[in-house]
């Protein structure tokens, strides 16, 4: 039974990188790094799907965390507020 190996996010960057400058093929770095050249193509696209994040201010990412948030809240609210209602009717019997 063969062990799953894990890689760093760094060694996993390193090698997305060197798929990145294209003066090797997929093939030649997944053999020169012992991996996988699915998994060299698979490290690539995600580099290259998730650079935009490496240049956003994060607002965008904190006005959803807000929103979710609010959200999270307002349906504890809105539950708090039934199981009072609820109390108070068995209260006045």
């Amino acid at each position: 039974m063969t062990k799953r190996r894990k890689f760093t996010p760094g060694f996993k960057a390193k090698v997305a990188l060197d798929a990145l400058r294209g003066d090797k093929t997929i093939q030649e770095i997944a053999a020169r790094h012992k991996v996988h050249p699915n998994q060299v193509s698979t490290w690539k696209r995600q580099a290259v799907d998730g650079l935009g994040d490496v240049f956003s201010n994060g607002a965008d990412r904190a006005g959803q965390d807000h929103e979710a948030e609010v959200h999270d809240l307002h349906a504890k609210i809105g539950q708090l507020t039934v199981e009072r209602d609820f109390l108070a009717k068995g209260l006045k019997r």
